[in-house]
């Protein structure tokens, strides 16, 4: 399909189906029931049974949308991933793969940080405070790694494959590594310094 000057067009994105849609808003209503309890009585002490009484489904039911408790937590984590990793092949092809890291990880801090502060201290105390937590935390992060290191390949001409040439991936760990500084000092500063001001210069600090 071409448009009027002859060129190539994307084809239109088809919108999520009706199921899609029921189960997107079946897993963000017991994600708010989840975060409120936890917010409550601490995630240890909060069981997958009252979370499920509390969100109207049985046991069963909510295991069917979250494959773990900490899953209802951690659940847009690899959404949130791909965002950056969208917003990483956007950025304009000359611009310094160190600054298009920086400017991708924007999505990041406009959607939580920004937006709901308050909501996202809350929730990353939690996370900071539950081993558990911060262990899947981890483990799910390891996926953004794989998504930004392909576009970060392309930017410096390496193979993303390549075990021959590490700077795609030493970038991209090393940009993680600031985010995850920054939004530390974040949470210690309780939100007064804004986190795009500390990931600047924790990102800058490796540029010096």
């Amino acid at each position: 399909m071409t448009d009027s000057a002859g060129t190539p067009s994307k084809p239109a994105t088809k919108p999520p189906g009706l199921r899609e849609r029921m189960r997107a808003a079946v897993r963000a209503e017991v994600t708010e029931v989840a975060l409120r309890l936890f917010a409550e009585q601490g995630f240890d002490r909060t069981t997958v049974d009252q979370i499920a009484a509390e969100a109207g489904l049985s046991r069963a039911s909510l295991f069917r949308y979250f494959g773990t408790k900490e899953d209802i937590v951690l659940g847009d984590l690899e959404e949130t991933g791909r965002r950056i990793a969208e917003a990483l092949a956007t950025r304009p092809d000359d611009e310094r793969p160190w600054e298009a890291l920086r400017r991708a990880f924007d999505v990041l801090v406009r959607a939580g940080h920004e937006a709901a502060p308050e909501q996202t201290l809350t929730y990353l105390r939690m996370l900071y405070e539950t081993p558990s937590l911060r262990a899947r935390h981890f483990e799910k992060r390891l996926t953004w790694q794989m998504l930004l290191v392909p576009e970060i390949a392309r930017r410096v001409g390496a193979d993303p494959d390549g075990p021959e040439d590490p700077r795609p991936g030493a970038l991209v760990a090393a940009a993680l590594a600031c985010l995850d500084v920054a939004v530390t000092g974040w949470v210690a500063c309780e939100g007064r310094i804004p986190v795009a001001d500390l990931l600047d210069r924790a990102m800058d600090a490796l540029t010096q």
